[in-house]
């Protein structure tokens, strides 16, 4: 039997074909396995909104003063324009955005007066099964302004939880001015709700007891100062036991001042080096520097060794005569900045008086010069020190007829006011009464007093900071009215560009 053999044919399987449907909105064919809801992508687009529910107005609240905005409820945040912190506070604030995810939010520029904010935000969202929709949209912010409870409290009274209290028995302001320049310098102010001044000091308030804490620790840091801290119970709930306290802290500085003529205890002077009791205070630190005039001796008196054994000055620096120099000739002793010098001068109201004094002042007077001393010959003296130094067989012939504290420099009412720099002074609080004319000129004499001392102390310049007098004048003239008389010059190096801060005013 024979057995055909041959190839059987097999037909080749047919090409997979797509299964299309048309869309239901616009009928264009789509692919029927993957459109979702029977729409194309186009009518997709058009149908689903992934920003539904979400805000497209916002109100935002800042804080006029501190330039905070609020994150409710209670917080109050720094945040810079367009950055970083201020963008996640608006996304914070928009409803709606827990349903969808942020792919990307941006800033849109608007003009900075129209007080808008406009965010562009891309999210996306699922739309039917396997189908994520993106979109981008924008939200508009309206600022609104609201004080912020830190502000409203600085402008209502008897808000306040700590006062420090800084006062100084002394008949001017020199040592204030000079504190007031340091707290500006490193900032210490700017937990105050309130600066106000009173009759021999200034009062500073604060919202919480640790920021006067903070504040008298400064003090302590830069003034031989003694503290004291007391307390008021303003309320108390007996179901809790929560009390609520004011705290007020005293802190005194001692009554010594730069350029004073002091009379020490003898037992003091024996103990801070055996130096003359006899001293002039020639710097203020977190001690009293003295320094005998005769023989360039310094000695340093501490807060403590002071407030131990209290002495009031002999004369201030509202008791300096003026002397005109005769003749001086330096005698080879020098420390420092100070040279010793045997000196020939004269009363600028008498010259048919002279003197012969030892000044450390060798270094800076000439002949023909003006000094500033203290004339004790001519002076009575209510001093229980002074009246123990003349009783002592040591120290009673040491006393010299005058003391000279400093040269005098002669200045013009026109070099006055064309002064190349100025000072910034503190924000303080005014009075409902206007200051008497006798009080405002006095104020304006111990001011000028202690231009005058940073102009001729250049350590007291070093310690502060100096800004370039904002005047409309041209180069020529700015230049010109650079020096002073006598040559007192402030160098442009030492002045810093002007610049605007809260809370502190010329």
């Amino acid at each position: 039997m024979e057995i055909d053999s041959g190839v059987i044919a097999i037909p080749a399987a047919q090409a997979n074909t797509i299964a299309t449907i048309l869309c239901c909105n616009c009928g264009v064919p789509i692919d029927g396995q993957t459109a979702a809801g029977a729409l194309c992508t186009e009518c997709l687009k058009l149908t689903v909104d992934a920003s539904q529910g979400i805000q497209r107005e916002v109100i935002l609240h800042t804080c006029g003063d501190c330039d905070r905005w609020h994150a409710p409820p209670t917080s109050w945040l720094v945040c810079q324009p367009e950055s970083r912190e201020l963008l996640a506070l608006c996304l914070k604030r928009l409803k709606g955005l827990s349903k969808v995810r942020i792919i990307d939010a941006s800033f849109i520029w608007t003009e900075p007066h129209s007080r808008r904010i406009k965010v562009k935000i891309t999210v996306q969202q699922e739309a039917f099964q396997d189908t994520i929709v993106q979109q981008s949209f924008e939200v508009e912010y309206i600022v609104h302004n609201q004080q912020c409870t830190d502000c409203k409290k600085s402008y209502t009274h008897h808000t306040w939880r700590a006062c420090v209290q800084v006062r100084q028995k002394v008949p001017h302001k020199r040592t204030f001015l000079y504190l007031e320049q340091l707290i500006l310098k490193h900032g210490a102010h700017s937990d105050t709700i309130n600066i106000k001044e009173v009759h021999d000091g200034i009062d500073f308030y604060f919202a919480h007891r640790n920021q006067a804490e903070k504040f008298t620790d400064f003090l302590s840091s830069v003034t031989p100062v003694i503290t004291k801290k007391s307390q008021e119970l303003i309320s108390h709930d007996v179901h809790t036991s929560t009390k609520q306290y004011k705290f007020t802290f005293s802190a005194e500085i001692v009554p010594i001042c730069k350029d004073d003529l002091v009379a020490l205890p003898i037992k003091l002077a024996k103990s801070a080096g055996n130096i003359s009791p006899l001293v002039l205070c020639y710097r203020i630190g977190t001690s009293v520097n003295v320094m005998d005039p005769t023989t360039l001796q310094t000695a340093e008196i501490s807060s403590k060794q002071f407030w131990h054994t209290p002495f009031m000055p002999l004369a201030d620096v509202q008791e300096l005569q003026e002397f005109i120099v005769l003749d001086i000739e330096p005698i080879g002793v020098s420390k420092g900045h100070s040279v010793l010098a045997d000196a020939t001068i004269s009363p600028a109201s008498d010259f048919n008086k002279t003197y012969t004094v030892r000044t450390h002042l060798g270094a800076v007077l000439h002949p023909g010069d003006s000094a500033l001393g203290f004339h004790l010959s001519g002076s009575n003296f209510n001093n229980p020190q002074f009246e123990a130094l003349e009783l002592s067989r040591q120290y009673a012939s040491t006393i010299p007829d005058v003391v000279l504290v400093k040269k005098h420099y002669q200045r013009s009412q026109k070099k006055r006011k064309n002064r190349t720099w100025r000072l910034k002074r503190l924000a303080q609080e005014e009075s409902d009464m206007a200051p008497r004319k006798q009080e405002q000129e006095k104020l304006e004499r111990d001011y000028e007093m202690f231009l005058r001392d940073v102009e001729e102390d250049t350590e007291l310049r070093a310690g502060l900071n100096l800004y370039k007098q904002q005047r409309q004048q041209d180069e020529m003239d700015l230049e010109s009215s650079m020096g002073d008389d006598e040559g007192l010059k402030v160098p442009l190096e030492e002045l810093m560009d002007e610049f605007d801060e809260m809370t502190i005013k010329e």
